[in-house]
């Protein structure tokens, strides 16, 4: 609970919440109590949100803007410990809160994002929509480097307009955010989860990118924060138009990160195939107040997120969301990864990926390059939270050399 606390504070640097805020949020919360968590977020959201519908925006937009920003964020933050019970009402009714907030901060923006969706194809599901949020740098047609981006396992295309995609923005570079199967409003919108051919995400939004007169095709990377880290080289394996691929704690394997912390006892009633015995247990879990709380929301999300009921079926699925020989092989073009030093998440998930990535295809040791960010600078928690402008401009320095050089601009169109 402490480092979802943690995440909406970071957000603070960007426009996403602030500081007092969710300092004040977190007098309110409970250990182990989801429920408190809740309460302290929602009651905040409501608050904020009925601050920004009481500015004239017309007169103070920025005002305006900020407090709707805020409230999507609490929105979220409410939602964020109540997908144990599958059935739970306010899984949607909070989500709806959060986009209405977040639409309205969105269109007091200097450059308002273009929300899209676009139709998709995966031999595991069937037809499904890809969606996202496209943030153009300038209000020109002017062709300019691009950013697709997307969170991880839990994490929403909003809240990456302030971890992602305002450091990118401000650099004059466009940012584009995106959601697939599994991720918070495909999940709700579409009812389908997680899926293991990514590339039929990303595919059709880059058919969509190299139609707009925006984007130079020669600079689009493919980005991926956390689990989205993994996600990002998948989707790449699929398509050869990226100039680079940024996999910012990015996993060999989230499954078996998730098996280096689960007990060891557990971890062999999946390996023996013991559906049963491994359902009733992981079930347990998810209900159990004195189980740690990392535990009991990473079981209870995953089944949500990858839309099942069974634990045996979410641990399987995930399994399968994994880089191997053939997927990396395919990938021909730079690849960025990096990982926070006390990342305990993903424990030597990122050294992995690096190996197979410098190993399994040609010129992989020149076309790889592995940066820890450390934490005695305060950027070695998962995905460097809270240090996101140190993680962005070791990133964008080396996007630069992989786009030759490339001069970034000083934009202050990013509010």
């Amino acid at each position: 609970m402490a480092f979802y606390l943690e995440e909406m504070l970071a957000l603070a640097n960007w426009g996403g919440s602030n500081t007092g805020e969710i300092l004040r949020i977190a007098t309110q919360v409970v250990p182990q109590d989801f429920e408190s968590f809740y309460e302290g977020c929602y009651y905040m959201a409501e608050q904020i949100f009925a601050i920004a519908e009481g500015v004239d925006a017309t007169k103070d937009p920025v005002s305006a803007r900020e407090a709707y920003f805020h409230a999507a964020t609490y929105y979220r933050g409410a939602d964020f410990f109540l997908h144990g019970n599958q059935s739970d009402p306010r899984l949607i009714s909070l989500w709806d809160q959060q986009l209405t907030a977040f639409n309205r901060a969105n269109a007091l923006l200097e450059i308002p994002g273009v929300r899209f969706s676009v139709p998709a194809h995966s031999e595991e599901i069937g037809d499904y929509e890809s969606i996202g949020i496209f943030y153009a740098a300038y209000p020109d047609d002017r062709a300019t480097p691009t950013i697709l981006i997307s969170g991880g396992y839990d994490s929403s295309q909003e809240e990456g307009y302030h971890s992602q995609c305002h450091q990118i923005l401000s650099r004059g570079v466009n940012c584009v955010t995106y959601e697939g199967p599994g991720h918070p409003s495909v999940r709700r919108q579409q009812n389908i989860g997680f899926i293991s051919d990514w590339w039929t995400v990303a595919k059709p939004i880059v058919d969509l990118l190299g139609t707009l007169p925006q984007v130079d095709m020669s600079k689009l990377a493919l980005a991926g924060m956390s689990f989205g880290g993994s996600l990002a080289p998948i989707a790449a394996s699929g398509d050869d138009r990226y100039s680079a691929v940024i996999a910012i704690d990015g996993m060999f394997s989230v499954r078996q990160a998730f098996e280096e912390q689960f007990p060891p006892k557990v971890v062999a009633l999946f390996n023996a195939s013991k559906v049963a015995e491994f359902d009733e247990v992981m079930n347990e879990v998810i209900t159990n107040a004195t189980i740690p709380t990392s535990l009991r929301w990473v079981v209870g999300y995953g089944l949500w997120a990858f839309d099942t009921l069974s634990p045996f079926d979410w641990f399987t699925r995930l399994g399968q969301i994994t880089m191997n020989e053939t997927l990396v092989a395919k990938l021909h073009m730079p690849v960025f990864v990096a990982k926070g030093q006390d990342d305990l998440s993903t424990e030597q998930e990122p050294e992995i990926a690096y190996e197979m990535l410098t190993t399994g295809r040609p010129n992989g040791k020149d076309l790889t390059y592995y940066h820890q960010f450390n934490t005695s600078l305060g950027a070695g928690e998962h995905c460097s939270l809270g240090a996101d402008s140190q993680l962005w401009q070791v990133t964008m320095d080396w996007l630069s050399g992989v786009w030759g050089d490339w001069t970034y601009a000083n934009n202050p169109a990013t509010s």
